[in-house]
């Protein structure tokens, strides 16, 4: 062991024993408990960040914990290789989407493998290889088979200027959230899974995840939004059709004072070809903002359509509008409007002078010129079901639409069918052939992979596999057919991936059961909150089908969720004349001012000298040039110093912020346990612990050795407090530094704990701990080491030390035996010479003894 650490030469020796001996590849074993842990795999992106640092570093740990204590770890890594990042990337280097994706995977391959992660790299996947997403396109075709994939019309977001689908979360303000192009509303053919067919068990099953956020359990109940309510079929007379809405507050039918259907609904439709007004505004609906939350915001805007409804239970003609805040795609596209008890609704009534016809009174009067009245009571104005509860009029009103054929009750959700199809080039073919009398079927199996054309040019305008007809061009049963040129959404791929780690070179089918149900469910899984709802949705659905296809056994794909916060740093600008503004890279300013509360008043850019404002802390981004290089500090530091920041700044679910001087500060503690270690070295050995030949200040260090030993293996297991963990082995090394060397006792105690220490720390700096685990006279790999056990004896006290007060402060301590009693302690208190010069004073007129902490002996 060299005097000086040297992380650079270390590591590297480390890390290439490692990849030497596959340390970290494994296999079924069933004579051992397995434990699978996984974070959500990257975007080749081409350079980590500290976004990803983090994610990994905490798989790591847990990982390499769960390991030390005795189990069979599977610990994966691949690629979330599709996507339009790429598209836009190669149109920008002109290259090919594959080839800058294969490029950033070898970067990025090599800066993980130099943060020293434990991977099982044999399992290593990317989804564009063809041997992946073969089995994607083959599950395809067996869920249309099951009539769980279909195909129709639908009104999408349509970006413009990418050429593609956007869900409602990639529209912002209106516009693609990467081209900034306004986003238009389109009919298009598209590819749905029926994920509704699983509402109900995706909602109930969330009850069986005791190990996830409950924030995160909330958001899934929300957007998958059971709702129970009555479908109710109103008549359009001048059409002669029915007009149906769905609504969870039949309770206020008496109060509907208008409908309002979307742009795209028949009546729509009937409306805009009779009425030149009513077709402009049906077309200006096709360039709004289509996401909820902007639903909810925008400005309530309609037209009259011209026809009306007639109101089932009183007759009453109720005019229909065209409503841009309508869906056709949610629920009927169409809606009962009864603005006394909706807020959106009475924001339409108020804007178009509508009536507002009160039908719930609450417990106090409701004042109609400041909004809704949305709280539930008890019905007026509703014929002979005026008195009757909120509650009781829902059944009431139900039960009467029921029995005249007008109304139906019903569980509706909010969640609706997964629309996969993508209008983009890098993804996955959708495999399904489109035939000349329009029909569209299966591609089939013997001629799967439907492959990906890797070596293309993009114009960045038309899908290279749209543009390519011998591409398209193939035949079914001898007549001529066409390759569907839509690719999967990427969560296709990403919503399986974790299964197939299990078996990812498996050729004879999607899966190996066997090996799939001996590691699933994923024991511990770790990613980023904001994939809560879409892509942990999607994962636990296709769990579902793979479990309904025979695959696994299991419910759902993952135990125990760990949702890391973001990682933020410090941003700096100057402005320019135009009153924008330059970003400065953290790494290129120095701090010339500060405050006590680590506030920066001043700073300046290192090139030039010259003053730099502070723009306070923010998330790490390309926009605000405060990322900091991971290569960097790793260059700087060591791989096992930005691990050890990154564990100890913050625990794991709260925001991190990023500090220069934590950095260091982390690289100082690992010098000291260094040359802790290696001024212990050469009195290593095994040196035997006989607590029964131990003195009081020799018991004491050992107490503090497996008090720590306790505190950390429950902090880094049950609770995964990281931070306190990495405190409370910063402070048993602190008391090793004072301890001394002088007997074989104090030698034996020494190894012990710097045994705890290594062991326990090296789940988070394991490079520096295999060196200090061999100086510390040990020859197993350090990665199957023991995780140390507590001896619940040392724990034991012999003596306490007892602080005595006279009035409340403090005059004076002893040591007394730990299971001293009260009465004794009372009399060895008031014995003290340093109490009877104050108790002499006075009288004592009480003694309390708080048991193992203080005694406190009132004089007046």
């Amino acid at each position: 062991m060299d005097e000086q650490y040297q992380p650079s030469t270390l590591e590297a020796e480390v890390q290439e024993r490692w990849e030497r001996e596959q340390v970290f590849s494994v296999q079924e074993d069933s004579a051992k408990e397995k434990f699978y842990c996984l974070s959500m795999f990257p975007y080749p992106s081409g350079k980590l960040h500290m976004g990803h640092v983090r994610n990994y570093t905490l798989s790591d740990v847990v990982s390499r914990y769960q390991r030390l204590h005795g189990k069979n770890v599977l610990h994966p890594i691949g690629w979330d290789a599709f996507g339009l990042p790429a598209e836009n990337a190669a149109i920008q280097h002109k290259t090919a989407p594959a080839h800058w994706t294969y490029q950033n995977i070898s970067e990025m391959r090599k800066q993980l493998k130099t943060l020293g992660f434990g991977y099982d790299w044999s399992r290593e996947i990317a989804t564009c290889h063809p041997e992946y997403y073969r089995w994607e396109q083959w599950f395809f075709t067996k869920l249309y088979e099951k009539g769980l994939v279909y195909k129709k019309n639908a009104t999408v977001n349509w970006d413009p200027v990418d050429q593609t689908v956007l869900a409602n979360e990639q529209v912002i303000d209106g516009r693609g959230w990467r081209s900034g192009a306004p986003v238009e509303q389109r009919e298009i053919p598209q590819w749905f899974v029926r994920i509704t067919a699983y509402a109900e068990e995706l909602l109930n099953d969330l009850d069986q995840l005791d190990g996830w956020p409950d924030q995160v359990k909330a958001m899934q109940r929300n957007w998958i939004g059971r709702s129970e309510g009555v479908e109710i079929t109103f008549h359009v007379d001048a059409l002669d059709r029915d007009l149906k809405v769905y609504t969870t507050r039949p309770d206020t039918f008496f109060g509907v004072t208008y409908m309002a259907v979307a742009a795209q609904h028949p009546v729509a439709q009937h409306a805009a070809q009779q009425t030149p007004e009513v077709a402009e505004f049906v077309e200006s609906c096709k360039q709004q903002k289509v996401a909820e939350a902007d639903l909810a915001t925008m400005e309530k805007r309609g037209i009259a359509t011209g026809f009306t409804a007639t109101h089932p239970l009183t007759g009453e003609q109720i005019p229909i509008f065209v409503a841009n805040f309508v869906l056709m795609d949610y629920g009927t596209g169409a809606v009962m409007a009864v603005p006394a008890h909706d807020q959106r609704d009475f924001e339409f009534a108020t804007t178009y002078q509508l009536p507002i016809k009160a039908v719930i009174q609450g417990e106090s009067e409701h004042d109609y010129s400041t909004g809704a009245m949305v709280e539930k009571g008890t019905l007026i104005n509703s014929d002979e079901f005026d008195g009757l509860s909120s509650a009781d009029g829902f059944n009431a009103i139900a039960d009467k639409l029921q029995a005249i054929g007008k109304g139906e009750r019903q569980v509706n959700y909010r969640l609706r069918d997964w629309g996969v199809s993508r209008q983009r080039y890098w993804g996955t073919p959708i495999p399904m052939l489109n035939l000349g009398n329009g029909e569209s079927v299966p591609v089939p199996e013997h001629d799967l992979p439907v492959k990906l054309p890797e070596d293309v040019v993009m114009d960045g305008v038309t899908s290279p596999i749209k543009a390519d007809p011998e591409w398209r061009q193939t035949t079914y049963q001898g007549l001529p057919a066409e390759h569907e040129t839509d690719t999967f959404d990427t969560f296709m791929e990403s919503s399986w991936y974790y299964a197939r780690y299990c078996s990812p070179r498996h050729e004879d089918g999607m899966l190996d059961p066997d090996k799939a149900n001996y590691w699933l469910p994923v024991d511990q899984y770790i990613g980023g909150i904001e994939h809560a709802i879409l892509h942990l949705l999607y994962a636990r659905f296709f769990h579902k089908l793979l479990r309904d296809t025979g695959f696994v056994q299991s419910d759902e794909p993952f135990k125990r969720l760990l949702c890391q916060g973001m990682v933020l740093a410090d941003s700096f600008y100057r402005e320019d004349s135009k009153g924008g503004k330059t970003w400065f890279s953290p790494a290129d300013v120095e701090i010339t001012k500060g405050n006590e509360r680590g506030e920066v008043l001043e700073a300046v850019y290192v090139k030039d000298g010259k003053p730099v404002f502070h723009a306070g802390i923010s998330k790490m981004s390309k926009s605000k040039n405060n990322g900091i290089d991971p290569q960097t500090m790793v260059d700087r530091f060591g791989a096992d110093t930005v691990r050890l920041f990154m564990m100890f700044a913050a625990p794991p679910e709260l925001t991190l912020e990023w500090s220069d001087a934590g950095v260091e500060g982390a690289h100082r503690f690992l010098r000291r346990l260094w040359k802790l270690v290696y001024d212990f070295q050469d009195f290593a050995g095994h040196y035997p612990v006989d607590a029964s030949l131990l003195n009081s200040a020799q018991k004491a260090l050992r107490r503090e050795t497996h008090k720590t030993i306790a505190k950390v293996s429950d902090d880094m297991g049950r609770r995964q407090n990281f931070n306190t963990a990495i405190a409370a082995i910063m402070e048993l090394s602190n008391h090793l530094q004072k301890a001394p060397l002088a007997t074989d006792a104090d030698k034996a105690l020494m190894q012990e704990a710097l045994n705890a220490i290594v062991v326990m720390l090296s789940p988070i700096t394991p490079h520096i701990c295999d060196h200090m685990w061999r100086a510390l006279g040990h020859s197993s790999d350090l990665n199957f080491a023991q995780w140390p056990d507590v001896d619940q004896d040392a724990l034991i006290e012999d003596e306490k030390l007892i602080v005595l007060q006279i009035n409340g402060k403090v005059r004076a301590k002893i040591t007394v035996p730990a299971d001293i009693d009260k009465s004794t302690i009372e009399t060895l208190a008031l014995e003290q010479p340093q109490i009877q010069k104050y108790t002499a004073e006075g009288t004592v007129r009480k003694v309390i003894y708080v048991p193992g902490k203080l005694v406190n002996i009132v004089v007046a």
